[in-house]
């Protein structure tokens, strides 16, 4: 029997809230979930978040914003995607360009499991003392760097590093339609090494606050420990977690495309990771160096202006990490 496009149409939008449902079951009745999403138009590069901005208000008493700077990360990330997926909870990642490219299948895999991807510049590098030449750069090697990775356009959204707005900065972001995102609540997970601490944080600011866009770090773990346990305490405490999607795509300048090369490009160049912030952890800088080979000579038409310095050569002995280095990592206080 033939099926008319209506039916097959209303058959495909049943089919997929049937699968969405069912994927909202798995996660069972303690999961925090996602209860909305909000579209965000980023013509003229709206900005959001109390902490640099006065922005208009975008969430409702008891809704919550996750979002996670400066990776990807090649342990954690994966550890705070499975916490989040066990949730049904959708976040928004902003990315190093630097990063993305350092793990390209990381960087699709957040976007391939519905979270939000926007960017954070190239480095990390704080935009108060670069040139405008030099902002723009960092800006823009962002943008391609992660879009290159993700193999599709990431969303228009850009958070400063260290939430250092220079007004010529967001004037350049307003001209590309990119919206910018401070925050309401800091998790200052950078600061410690307990989960404990990260929790007692989030918690305490959400109780004055209300409601907010809370910062976390995919390259800490002391996020990656206390995620779990946090989510579960903000179900409890009422709260709603809001997913930001955009409106419209990212676009990207063709130079800076090409300086940025491709992702193999960048881990040719053997960029260490500890170059990039001052919130690595001590322990990745090391872990990467005994995850890649011996670095080699930079690639040329990559950014090495914006990275500053080459690699560091190999230190004598590789270093190892026990077994338990995750719980070591992880332990509370």
């Amino acid at each position: 029997m033939m099926r008319s496009p209506a039916l097959l149409g209303l058959a495909g939008a049943f089919a997929m809230m049937l699968s969405a449902s069912q994927a909202y079951a798995q996660c069972g009745p303690n999961a925090i979930g996602t209860s909305r999403e909000i579209e965000i138009d980023t013509t003229g590069g709206p900005a959001f978040g109390a902490i640099r901005h006065h922005a208009a208000e975008i969430l409702k008493p008891g809704e919550i914003v996750l979002t996670f700077d400066d990776g990807p990360h090649r342990k954690l990330t994966p550890i705070i995607l499975d916490i989040l997926a066990k949730h049904c909870a959708k976040a928004t990642f902003f990315m190093l360009g630097q990063r993305a490219m350092l793990y390209p299948d990381l960087a699709r895999e957040v976007e391939r499991q519905g979270h939000s991807v926007g960017t954070h510049t190239w480095s990390h590098a704080n935009l108060q003392k670069k040139s405008a030449s030099a902002m723009e750069a960092e800006i823009e090697l962002g943008i391609s760097g992660v879009q290159k990775a993700l193999g599709k356009p990431a969303a228009p959204f850009f958070r400063f590093p260290y939430l250092a707005t220079p007004d010529r900065a967001i004037d350049h972001l307003k001209h590309r339609n990119t919206a910018i995102f401070s925050i309401d609540v800091d998790s200052k997970d950078y600061r410690t090494r307990s989960s404990t601490v990260v929790m007692r944080n989030v918690m305490s600011q959400l109780k004055s606050r209300g409601r907010g866009i809370i910062l976390f770090h995919d390259i800490q773990p002391s996020t990656a420990g206390a995620l779990g346990t946090l989510l579960d305490d903000l179900k409890a405490g009422g709260y709603h977690v809001v997913h930001l999607v955009p409106k419209q795509k990212q676009t990207t300048i063709a130079a800076y495309d090409q300086r940025v090369g491709t992702p193999s490009h960048v881990v040719a160049a053997g960029i260490p990771v500890s170059r990039r912030s001052v919130v690595a952890p001590a322990w990745e800088a090391r872990a990467e160096h005994h995850h890649r080979a011996s670095p080699k000579p930079p690639v040329p038409h990559t950014p090495i202006e914006v990275t500053a310095k080459p690699a560091a050569p190999a230190s004598p002995a590789p270093v190892v990490f026990p077994e338990d280095w995750r719980d070591k990592a992880f332990r509370g206080g």
